[in-house]
């Protein structure tokens, strides 16, 4: 065998020396395995036999600090709790003392503005497919840079094309898992077409879901739908702008705001066209398919909406929980 394919085995303290020193965004991690918070992040590991790693199998939320206050988490921990239940993965702790951790690990990263990763995985102890050969559930909180999630002003508009890739079938849409790859791939196609989303449509051809986005369209009629969460997942922001979207239809400023299947000829007729994620909040699409939607400039609903997201984030807010 050449030396020069002569791998060293090492100890604990060189394979921590050899490790890439390369800028990392990420400001602290708590990991159920050693129940404790760390900054370093060079100890920001998962354990290579925890069932998450190669199978995928864990469930996760995503969510974000603003200002030094957490939006909407209790929404996140309740689709957590019912993602941990199709899968059958007990949640560890209690929601009460989930959000303590939380907060005492963003607390550590000491930036009041960031974004919050919690994954729930089956658990270690096994590098093969079967999950009752796991230990037991554990939890791992990572925050880290926030980037793209500004809430001060609309943002002037993206473009989005149709994806390739297939849709998830059955429970896989609707549960927030880790296995993300057909997320992944997406995103990947998005960035080759040099566009900023690509969205899914589904065995009907009506329209779904983007990598980590939902989507929802306003009609000239001031109809605005989403596509039924039946076959997507159901966003935390695209809920909320539902919720929205009641009290401006409640205003007569919409005729109608429902889940409802929406076909292609629907989306390149609309006036308006959105974007609803935990980065992009509330995010009016200006070009689907290389034209323009409506009079390619953000529409008054996608404002309206935007505002009243705004207006969820200001530090009195019953949807924040506060940590620093």
């Amino acid at each position: 065998m050449s030396e020069s394919f002569v791998k060293p085995v090492v100890n604990r303290e060189e394979w921590i020396a050899r490790l890439p020193k390369r800028e990392k965004k990420l400001y602290a991690m708590y990991s159920s395995v050693t129940d404790c918070i760390v900054t370093d992040p060079s100890m920001m590991t998962v354990p290579v036999d925890d069932h998450m790693v190669h199978r995928g199998d864990g469930v996760f939320e995503s969510f974000k600090c603003v200002g030094g206050r957490l939006y909407n988490l209790q929404d996140h921990l309740e689709r957590l709790e019912k993602s941990c239940g199709v899968l059958g993965i007990a949640l560890p702790v209690s929601f009460d003392e989930m959000g303590q951790i939380i907060v005492q690990t963003v607390r550590a990263g000491g930036q009041p503005n960031a974004l919050v990763r919690l994954l729930l995985s089956r658990g270690v102890g096994t590098m093969g497919v079967n999950p009752y050969s796991c230990a037991g559930p554990e939890l791992y909180i990572v925050v880290y840079e926030m980037q793209g999630a500004k809430i001060d002003r609309l943002p002037e508009g993206v473009s989005v094309r149709l994806s390739k890739v297939p849709i998830k079938p059955g429970i896989f849409a609707q549960v927030k898992t880790c296995n993300y790859l057909p997320n992944v791939l997406m995103k990947k196609e998005a960035v080759d077409m040099g566009v900023d989303f690509t969205v899914a449509l589904d065995e009907n051809r009506f329209l779904a879901e983007g990598a980590t986005e939902n989507f929802g369209i306003v009609t000239r009629g001031k109809e605005l739908f989403m596509p039924p969460p039946d076959r997507v997942l159901a966003g935390t922001t695209a809920r909320r702008a539902m919720e929205f979207a009641q009290q401006l239809k409640a205003e007569r400023v919409l005729t109608t705001a429902e889940f409802r299947p929406i076909n292609l000829g629907a989306v390149r007729s609309a006036a308006e066209m959105h974007v609803y994620g935990t980065t992009p909040n509330i995010t009016p699409v200006i070009d689907f398919e290389g034209n323009p939607v409506g009079d390619g400039k953000p529409g008054p609903i996608a404002q309206r909406l935007f505002d009243m997201l705004k207006e969820e984030m200001i530090p009195d807010s019953t949807r924040l929980t506060k940590v620093f």
